[in-house]
């Protein structure tokens, strides 16, 4: 697989704390590497649109690894649990800025959209928010693209288009009924980036 997932140098001791949070959490590290490869991959995509750099893909890259985490206290409200212990973990060698931001944009990553009512959100700067939401949406897709948690998704190239976004993805398998749930995560895609999403599959033995 040909996705990148490298860190920038200057980020690897913050990156290893992320590792780390992440293994005492007892995360499903292929689906979370999976999604993080699919992520960056969006997000390299997109720079045109979303005109974003390295730092604000490196906290997508640690939002995509620890988006799960709140599994450890149940399948319910999970989204809700990674948020809080982003924010609380005395591991993670982050400022009170940066997990606020890595937070939120694993927060969203189902359910809920950004929403100012939200405290963790409205704690943030008008231009973090906007940051927030452009991650976030790449995220909810890039989790989608990886629903089975089986990591059917071997390539995966995006076509930018005036009026629409076309994902191809080339799967292992034709059993991509989890998969192909993505395009209803795709909400937030399409507000954020006012394009149409649309998502083509392509098969290889």
């Amino acid at each position: 697989m040909e996705f990148i997932t490298q860190s920038p140098p200057e980020h690897d001791k913050k990156f290893i704390s992320i590792l780390n949070l992440a293994q005492l959490c007892e995360y499903d590290a292929g689906h979370s590497h999976q999604v993080a490869r699919l992520a960056l991959r969006i997000f390299d995509s997109l720079k045109s649109l979303h005109g974003l750099q390295e730092k604000e893909r490196f906290w997508l890259h640690c939002a995509s690894i620890l988006h799960d985490i709140g599994w450890l206290e149940g399948q319910q409200a999970h989204h809700k649990a990674s948020l809080a212990i982003i924010l609380n973990a005395p591991q993670l060698a982050l400022n009170n800025k940066e997990r606020l931001i890595i937070g939120s944009i694993a927060r969203y990553h189902r359910k809920a959209l950004p929403n100012p009512d939200h405290d963790h959100y409205a704690a943030l700067e008008t231009k973090e928010q906007k940051v927030v939401s452009k991650l976030a949406a790449i995220l909810r897709v890039a989790d989608g693209l990886d629903h089975s948690h089986h990591s059917h998704i071997r390539e995966l190239e995006c076509q930018v288009k005036k009026e629409r976004i076309r994902l191809l993805c080339t799967a292992n398998t034709t059993h991509l009924d989890e998969e192909r749930y993505t395009i209803f995560k795709g909400d937030l895609f399409m507000i954020i980036y006012k394009r149409k999403l649309e998502i083509e599959w392509r098969i290889i033995p």
